[in-house]
C-alpha cells in the first residue's frame, strides 16, 4: 500500500456505525432492503455488465451486487473499509459459486490501489463516509481506475433540496422513511447519518464528477435525499 503524508486522510476508519461489529454486519444485511437481489440484477444489466468485463465494487458490503456482476461473468473486486464486511460477503459469495470470480481486498476509495484500468466502478452508500474535500479526491482515484469511456456509476445519499430548507426537510425524511428497532433503518441510524457522516449537496457532486473528467449520462434525483449518476470516462 502507498505510503501517504501525515494529513492524508485515514478512509480505514469506521464513520457513523461500527461495521466492525459482526452484529451490525448482520443487521446490515438484512436492513438493505433496497439493495435487493432482483435490483442488484437490474443494476448489472442497465450497466452492460457481462462476461470477461472488470468491475470494481467500491463499499462492497455484505456482497449483494458483487454476486450478482459475478453471475453475470466479470471479475470482481470488492473492497470495503470493514473486515468484518469482507468476511460476511466472502460467505455469501461461496454460496452463490462465485468465489472464483471475486478478489475481496481491505481498503477504500483513498487507499486501494488498483493496476489495470477495469471496465466498470460501482459503489453504492458509502461515498458518504467521505467528507467533501476527499470525496474529491476519490473521483480523481476512480477516473484513473477506469478504461477509456469506462462507466462510474454511483447510488448515495445526496441533498437536492434547497440548504435553507435543511431542517425542515431533515426531520421530514426520517419520519418518512425510519423503522421501528427490528425492521429497519431507526430513527436513531438516520440521525447518527446526519451528525455523524457527510451527504453532500447535489450540485456539488456534480461539479465534482465533471471536474474529475467523467461526463454525466444520467443524473437521477430519486426524492430529496438520494440520488443515483450513471457517468462515463472522458
Amino acid at each position: 500500500m502507498t505510503d501517504h503524508p501525515a494529513w492524508y486522510y485515514n478512509d480505514i476508519q469506521q464513520v457513523g456505525t461500527d461495521f466492525e461489529d459482526m452484529t451490525q454486519v448482520a443487521t446490515y444485511d438484512r436492513n438493505q432492503t433496497s439493495s435487493s437481489v432482483e435490483e442488484e440484477q437490474q443494476l448489472v444489466t442497465q450497466l452492460g455488465i457481462s462476461t470477461g468485463q472488470t468491475v470494481i465494487d467500491f463499499g462492497c458490503g455484505t456482497g449483494t451486487f458483487a454476486i450478482q456482476a459475478a453471475i453475470a461473468g466479470a471479475h470482481v473486486y470488492a473492497i470495503d473499509v470493514s473486515h468484518s464486511m469482507l468476511t460476511f460477503a466472502r460467505q455469501k459469495a461461496q454460496l452463490s459459486n462465485v468465489l472464483s470470480r471475486i478478489e475481496f481486498h481491505h481498503g477504500g476509495f483513498l487507499t486501494y490501489e488498483h493496476a489495470a484500468p477495469v471496465d466498470v466502478i460501482v459503489t453504492q452508500a458509502a461515498l458518504h463516509h467521505l467528507p467533501d474535500f476527499w470525496k474529491m479526491v476519490a473521483f480523481l482515484r476512480m477516473a484513473n481506475m477506469l478504461k477509456q469511456n469506462g462507466i462510474f456509476y454511483l447510488w448515495d445519499t445526496v441533498f437536492s433540496f434547497h440548504p435553507a430548507e435543511h431542517q425542515t426537510r431533515i426531520d421530514a425524511w426520517i419520519q418518512r422513511v425510519a423503522k421501528p428497532l427490528g425492521e429497519g433503518w431507526t430513527a436513531q441510524d438516520f440521525a447518527t447519518h446526519v451528525r455523524e457522516e457527510y451527504t453532500t449537496f447535489g450540485w456539488i457532486l456534480e461539479r465534482m464528477l465533471t471536474d474529475a473528467g467523467f461526463t454525466i449520462e444520467t443524473a437521477n434525483y430519486l426524492t430529496p435525499e438520494y440520488a443515483e449518476y450513471i457517468c462515463r470516462r472522458g
